[in-house]
């Protein structure tokens, strides 16, 4: 089978189809036009669908003094993915040394040519997401923690030419020392996963919408009247009126507090009819 079309730093794989037109005595006409090859990759095998999962620890020092060290492991549900897909990665870290330490994930794309028996990789970094520094002595946890695969070319895994792989970099940059890194290998591929976190969201926001829509509860009833409720001497003391709303909660809005004050009722739809009707008179 052809290759995947691909084009990258290095190298590309391009293929044309030509046509030629050859009359006798008239000189021949010929036309090409590109095509590209798209190899199907199915994340929807077993082994792209198992959990993926590693650890490491690396001991940092200072003018070769032991200065405690710093761990991280990490796992996927999953090893493929299509675009649109977002990987969910659990993970833990801990740091015993003295420095603050900052994690970061990221899809990391490594493109490996293969000519005249030499070889040349280059390695780019496609997305990244940072958490929290974690200060000396305490440990930070991620909990279903996302990071979104945007467009890119299904791996090219079984040229002999040419490889197209990705990873999810886990790493942890530590001041003054290299970084921890740990890689999980990804397999980005051409048909969407059974387990596609993102097409799980939209049925499960589906079913709820419907379920929603079916079984709303009836429209309340129309509170009562103030005037039939509040006695005279008790009408609306220090009331208080909204200022703004807390960005970050929904439940707790700010107020401010306006001057006790005597708040009179509106007059009466009857009231006002009969003051109107006898002015002209008077």
């Amino acid at each position: 089978p052809l290759g995947t079309s691909f084009k990258g730093k290095y190298g590309s794989v391009d293929y044309w189809v030509q046509a030629s037109l050859e009359r006798p005595a008239c000189p021949a006409q010929q036309i090409k036009k590109r095509f590209e090859v798209m190899d199907p990759v199915d994340v929807n095998t077993p082994e792209l669908l198992s959990p993926v999962a590693a650890k490491k620890e690396k001991k940092v020092s200072c003018m070769f003094i032991p200065d405690g060290r710093v761990s991280v492991s990490a796992q996927i549900d999953r090893k493929g993915f299509c675009e649109g897909d977002e990987i969910c990665i659990n993970a833990d870290f801990e740091n015993t040394c003295s420095r603050i330490v900052v994690p970061k994930a990221a899809i990391v794309a490594k493109h490996t040519y293969l000519a005249n028996g030499q070889t040349k990789v280059f390695s780019q970094k496609l997305s990244c997401v940072r958490g929290n520094h974690i200060i000396s002595g305490t440990s930070e946890s991620w909990r279903g923690k996302t990071i979104r695969v945007r467009k890119l070319k299904p791996s090219i895994l079984g040229c002999n030419i040419l490889r197209v792989e990705y990873f999810l970099q886990i790493y942890v940059s530590v001041p003054g020392s290299k970084k921890i890194i740990l890689e999980l290998p990804l397999v980005i591929g051409s048909r969407s996963g059974i387990g596609s976190r993102s097409s799980s969201m939209a049925s499960q926001t589906s079913s709820e919408m419907s379920w929603v829509d079916l079984n709303l509860p009836d429209a309340p009833e129309a509170p009562p009247c103030y005037l039939d409720i509040v006695p005279e001497d008790h009408r609306l003391e220090s009331p208080t009126t909204p200022l703004l709303d807390d960005p970050d909660g929904f439940d707790s809005p700010i107020f401010m507090y306006a001057p006790e004050f005597k708040f009179m009722p509106p007059p009466t739809y009857t009231e006002v009819s009969t003051a109107a009707a006898a002015a002209p008179g008077e």
